[in-house]
């Protein structure tokens, strides 16, 4: 992202624009990608970066310093030759489509469906096991909801006017699809309909992305005994039992109305809609493995909702294919290779200054009693701090051996198979604490309530966030605020529900809880109804992270303050840049409908107008556009 002089005559009036506005005149958004700017620049380099060495790699086994990225390279190797993808074309998958299309009746679904599961299939009730959240010490089974095909429940309300023409393209993509896998029109037309019918089923039982922003409230143990009773039609019990090969004591249900109506949606009635659905998924998840016309058809869905105007490459798809599958193990190559130690250890620092800086202000805090001030400091003194990439590589990528006699699908479908099983092999048992969610080469960070813990992978650690060759209020402006936001989420409006050891737990009085939800709807009201090209802002939706935002970017303030040489211009323009994007119009709407993040123009915006210090730098006044009078100010952190 090319750095422009900032245009004084506008800064007061929008700080985004002063910083971004001439980059934003020139700037191009790479026809196969929905945005550029920011993170996705970051992104962009990393790719050039390690498209470029697994061509080098792919050439010759000599070159390549691990067996894990071995295997992630015979995997691109398979990816890449789209000659002989194109010339099988869906052959590969015709055994797996066929299972669904041999499917007699429910009681016969029933009977496979623990094969089924393991195979990859989708189901109307997934199950996963993830930590308990009220016992973060074991791993728990997890009932959740089915993707619909529309980004969210909100699109399936009458008066939604994306959704016909959203629906169109999917109808059109699919019918492609059967097309190129032999299927005869008339069935496929009819399949089509009744896959989109059951989908239309499950809308109204379930959350909308505003609902699921609280994501405590997934938090629904039933006993065994209760989540069988869910189904008369389908037997829960029996499938929980199958998948974890253990008698499973409770069922952590994400979703209770949705599992409340199970009866109404999986019957022998809705069986033949039910088994399109099937049938539709199945199709799509396994298109993208097949022929290259295959794989660029099953994109223009997802293409038309975020705005992205071209397929990737081949080579390009291929390369990102490798590199999903073998996520781990690339991060591994990328932070080893590019990340040096003396930047791990330079952030690292940070990471503790700004947890300093945290505690220090909770020391501080005027508004929370001892009691729960105290018990803030525990959690805080806990928190995990992650840099760069993991120690350890995740064991599972041990397991994954390529078969370069055979294709990329049946390749695919057989590392579903192993991943699957270590999944479900891990019910009941000891939480690893040192997983990874995220690879060392995607630009991101992010805490873990469960673990109490905050992580920032080495692609995020550059420039405009992060340089050795940036001043120290620049940095804080950029890395600086990342790392308090992440820190941040340990006490928004769902991460201080967890305490010390990441388990679901009140540890606030009645009357501070009560005060910090009045500063968390004072949040939501500051960006509620918020204008933006591409529609209002839901404030509640994005709450959390906005919450995190301010408290990121007050705690790096102090930070800053507390340096000999600050510049807090320096600080706030750097703020700013890093928010600086570029996006199609699809994909800001598509965000404003399911994404727990502000707009990033106003996250550059509206959180230095909470800040005291902004205003006496810019010397911002009250007929300036940037002024927010001192009693709409939010400070919570």
């Amino acid at each position: 992202m090319t750095q422009y002089p900032v245009n004084e005559k506008i800064l007061k009036d929008d700080l985004y624009m002063a910083v971004n506005g001439e980059w934003l005149k020139t700037a191009k958004i790479p026809a196969d990608k929905p945005a550029t700017g920011g993170f996705f620049d970051l992104a962009d380099n990393i790719e050039k970066t390690l498209m470029h060495d697994f061509e080098k790699m792919a050439a010759t086994d000599t070159s390549i310093p691990d067996p894990y990225l071995t295997e992630a390279v015979k995997y691109y190797r398979l990816a890449s030759d789209f000659e002989k993808r194109n010339a099988t074309g869906y052959a590969p998958a015709q055994q797996f489509l066929k299972t669904i299309t041999d499917l007699k009746d429910l009681a016969d679904w029933q009977a496979k469906l623990k094969d089924l599961t393991f195979a990859g299939y989708p189901t109307p009730f997934p199950l996963s096991v993830e930590p308990d959240m009220k016992n973060t010490k074991v791993y728990a089974l997890y009932a959740d909801v089915p993707n619909l095909i529309l980004p969210d429940k909100t699109y399936y309300a009458p008066e939604n006017k994306q959704a016909p023409a959203l629906l169109d393209i999917y109808r059109k993509m699919v019918k492609k699809l059967f097309k190129l896998a032999n299927y005869p029109d008339d069935f496929a037309e009819k399949t089509i309909e009744m896959a989109v019918a059951f989908d239309a089923s499950l809308a109204p039982y379930q959350k909308d992305s505003t609902e699921r922003a609280d994501y405590t409230k997934q938090y629904n143990p039933y006993s065994f005994a209760d989540f069988k009773a869910f189904s008369t039609e389908v037997d829960l019990g029996a499938y929980a039992t199958a998948i974890t090969a253990s008698k499973v004591d409770k069922v952590i249900v994400t979703e209770p109305k949705y599992y409340a109506a199970l009866n109404k949606l999986i019957n022998k009635e809705t069986f033949a809609n039910f088994k399109s659905w099937l049938l539709v998924k199945g199709l799509l998840a396994v298109s993208h493995y097949l022929s290259d016309d295959a794989r660029v058809i099953a994109g223009e869905y997802s293409r038309a909702l975020s705005g992205s105007k071209e397929a990737m490459k081949p080579q390009k798809a291929a390369f990102y294919l490798a590199t999903s599958q073998f996520d781990q193990v690339v991060g591994l190559y990328y932070a080893h290779k590019y990340f040096g130690e003396k930047a791990k250890n330079d952030v690292h620092h940070m990471v503790e200054k700004m947890v300093a800086v945290y505690k220090n202000r909770l020391k501080n805090n005027t508004w929370l009693s001892q009691q729960t001030r105290e018990k803030a400091i525990v959690k805080l003194d806990t928190l995990g701090i992650n840099v760069g990439y993991p120690d350890e590589l995740t064991p599972i990528y041990k397991k994954f051996k390529v078969d370069e006699t055979k294709d990329l699908l049946t390749n695919d479908l057989a590392f579903t198979k192993i991943a699957l099983a270590d999944h479900y092999g891990r019910w009941n048992k000891e939480v690893d604490r040192s997983r990874w969610e995220m690879p060392a080469h995607m630009v991101n960070a992010y805490y873990n309530p469960s673990f109490n813990i905050i992580v920032f992978p080495a692609a995020i650690l550059q420039a405009p966030f992060y340089s050795l060759d940036q001043s120290a209020s620049e940095n804080y402006g950029g890395i600086g605020a990342v790392i308090a936001h992440e820190i941040s989420h340990a006490f928004d409006n769902n991460g201080a529900k967890f305490d010390e050891y990441g388990n679901l737990k009140n540890w606030w009085t009645d009357a501070d809880l009560q005060h910090f939800e009045k500063l968390a709807q004072a949040m939501i009201d500051q960006f509620d109804g918020l204008d933006t090209e591409a529609g209002k802002v839901n404030g509640k939706l994005v709450v959390s992270e906005n919450i995190a935002d301010a408290g990121g970017l007050s705690c790096a303030l102090e930070a800053a303050k507390a340096d000999s040489d600050v510049n807090l211009r320096a600080f706030f323009i750097n703020w700013a840049r890093i928010w600086g994007v570029k996006a199609s119009i699809e994909r800001q709407q598509l965000l404003l409908s399911i994404d727990v993040h502000a707009p990033h123009v106003l996250r550059a915006n509206v959180q230095p107008k909470n800040l005291d210090d902004f205003y006496t730098t810019f010397n911002i006044q009250p007929d300036d556009k940037m002024w927010l009078p001192a009693a709409k100010r939010v400070n919570i952190w």
